[in-house]
């Protein structure tokens, strides 16, 4: 199925969940869940629409250092809750990391095994995996009506993983989920490409080039690296979401009374 974008135009990424149908039967609901990149540089007619649209919660996945360059511009009335994944951003690189700088302007696959790393990782750690439970209490503590926002940077990353979690929660589909994840891809393409001229008309090498192009997207391969971490060390996605998220059954059923029509 097509992804739901929705019309933001100073900010990208932003997709609502609804649409996607479980395997049994169901369909998640519209105008309930949005994914999507920052929200920094929200225009008013974009904060208008979101308020139009339902918001009432925005949970933030970033690290304590990207909200205060960037904090979120939001309607007034919004619940924003701070649930930060990784402790830096660990999807970007940033200037106090120049020996990583070093090592993506020096090898093209630099980014991209960086990107497997940081999604092994994803799972493990244990400030992911709390961000993820406040997640999903947000989400349970939601009323029947209204929209819950979740972002981070990008709106790939921490966001892509949060959208695998919850929609596998639901009893969506794994073709469905991945390809949810993908699609990503297709909103990013301006955003990425831009990254990478800033590189290339700063004298970038090829190889930093490339290894940018790896960051500024998603893979089957990361995806890949973050389930295959959780079956190695936590038996199936089912039981991570039991066992390390702590998500009871009932509370998935209620997430489904929530969140499936």
């Amino acid at each position: 199925m097509t992804p739901n974008e929705l019309p933001i135009h100073h900010g990208f990424n932003f997709r609502d969940l609804g649409g996607y149908p479980t395997k049994a039967g169901q369909t998640v609901a519209s105008n309930r869940l949005i994914r999507s990149g920052r929200l920094n540089e929200l225009s008013t007619r974009d904060q208008a629409f979101l308020a139009d649209y339902g918001l009432k919660v925005d949970v933030d996945f970033r690290s304590p250092e990207e909200r205060a360059d960037s904090p979120d511009r939001l309607p007034a009335g919004v619940d924003y809750q701070f649930t930060p994944v990784f402790p830096t951003d660990e999807t970007k690189v940033t200037k106090s990391q120049e020996e990583k700088h070093t090592e993506l302007a020096q090898d093209p696959l630099a980014g991209f095994r960086s990107m497997v790393k940081t999604y092994a990782a994803i799972v493990q750690l244990p400030s992911a995996k709390k961000a993820y439970r406040q997640f999903f209490d947000l989400l349970l503590g939601m009323p029947a009506d209204g929209a819950l926002l979740f972002h981070c940077s990008a709106g790939k990353d921490r966001t892509g993983m949060g959208a695998v979690y919850l929609l596998t929660a639901l009893g969506v589909d794994p073709v469905t989920i991945r390809q949810d994840y993908l699609a990503s891809n297709l909103f990013l393409v301006g955003e990425s490409q831009r990254l990478v001229n800033e590189i290339k008309a700063q004298g970038g090498s090829p190889a930093l080039q490339a290894s940018y192009r790896s960051l500024g997207g998603v893979a089957n391969e990361y995806l890949d690296s973050a389930l295959f971490t959780i079956n190695r060390e936590y038996g199936s996605l089912n039981d991570y979401l039991t066992n390390e998220l702590l998500l009871t059954n009932s509370q998935r059923q209620d997430l489904r009374a929530l969140y499936l029509k």
